[in-house]
């Protein structure tokens, strides 16, 4: 296993910037989570762990040695591609076994290395056939096995179950965590799935337009975001915002959204009154028909999903949603009340950076 350093890591294609300085400390068996929306550079972070990108400037180590300049064959990683990389005319066992041989492996641990692959992911029954007589399932799962017998000192996967269905994509995801945690071997995994994010990743990486954006445990990101962006992109269905000023002194401070409503805060350090702000909720936690106060809404759409129904609704004009367990029937027309729980706001400032808030009841 090892540990991976990126440090003031840039790359440009010729005038183009692509990545601007990513600092990265991956310890050793980690599961590392690089997500962002497309072009945000994840991919490209990827490859240039892997060698397979060349750095433009900065220092990547593995396992404490410096490796800018190392080969991909070098680097004792092993990546799984989106497109599974399979040899078409190998079978199923000689597509496992072919990094070994290159290395001109003895039989016996060739063959034993196959063998313990293929028994931890099913694939005994398939060892004979070729690519084309798999499922992309079972493609994806060779290629895994693949990775799995060279024992390398860390995994790289980008974006590995992106061509699958659904379903496929459940039980592979199960495959992928049950595998890091019998392995324990470091791993850097990219996607724009939120749930294999929150699921697999023992940090997430959020990326936007070459730059990290916030680290930090699944929860982290999307209990604390660090800023809009990553209020935004993380959670599905997304955070919703509503713009707005300060009303009121820190210590009884209020958001007054642009139709007049005013939303307490609680304690709020350090903005003064008529400061901008976006206050943010996400759609499970907005109050439907609130006890007290609340905003008026109209609903515009119901989307039912089994679990319960998304609910998407403008509030003064803008654009909202909310998730609940509750299967109520609600009419598109229909108007209702919505609150905002001081305790589930999140607020962020005019630069775009959360602001801590303390919900505690002011005293009268």
């Amino acid at each position: 296993m090892a540990s991976i350093e990126l440090s003031r890591i840039v790359k440009t294609y010729g005038d183009h910037p692509v990545l601007h300085g990513v600092d990265l400390s991956i310890a050793d068996g980690e599961f590392i989570v690089l997500v962002g929306p497309s072009g945000c550079g994840k991919s490209t972070l990827l490859r240039m762990i892997a060698g397979l990108e060349s750095i433009s400037s900065g220092t990547l180590k593995i396992d404490g040695r410096e490796v800018n300049d190392l080969k991909p064959k070098d680097r004792d990683i092993a990546m799984v591609f989106q497109s599974y990389a399979l040899y078409p005319h190998m079978s199923v066992a000689d597509n496992m076994s072919y990094s070994l041989r290159l290395r001109r492996s003895p039989k016996e641990k060739i063959a034993a290395a196959v063998a313990a692959a293929s028994a931890k992911l099913g694939l005994d029954p398939y060892l004979a056939r070729r690519p084309k007589a798999l499922s992309g399932g079972q493609r994806q799962r060779v290629a895994m096995g693949r990775a799995i017998v060279r024992q390398p000192k860390a995994f790289l996967f980008d974006e590995p179950l992106s061509n699958l269905d659904a379903r496929l994509r459940e039980q592979m995801r199960a495959e992928i965590k049950r595998m890091h945690g019998e392995f324990g071997a470091t791993s850097v995994y990219v996607t724009h799935d939120q749930i294999e994010a929150m699921t697999l990743a023992t940090r997430i990486v959020a990326m936007n337009a070459g730059e990290v954006q916030q680290i930090g445990a699944p929860l982290d990101l999307y209990d604390r975001p660090a800023n809009l962006f990553v209020a935004g992109f993380i959670g599905s269905p997304g955070m919703n915002f509503l713009e707005g000023q300060i009303s009121g002194q820190e210590m009884q401070s209020a958001v007054r959204l642009t139709n007049g409503t005013l939303v307490p805060l609680g304690r709020n350090p350090g903005l003064s009154e008529r400061t901008p702000v976006t206050l943010g909720i996400r759609p499970e936690h907005v109050a439907i028909r609130p006890a007290a106060g609340g905003v008026e809404a109209t609903v515009e759409l119901v989307e039912p999903t089994g679990l319960g129904i998304i609910l998407h609704l403008t509030v003064h004009g803008v654009a909202f949603k909310i998730f609940t367990a509750d299967r109520a029937l609600l009419t598109p027309g229909e108007r209702l009340t919505v609150g905002f729980p001081v305790e589930r706001l999140h607020l962020f400032g005019p630069d775009g950076a959360r602001i801590a808030l303390d919900p505690t009841p002011i005293a009268a």
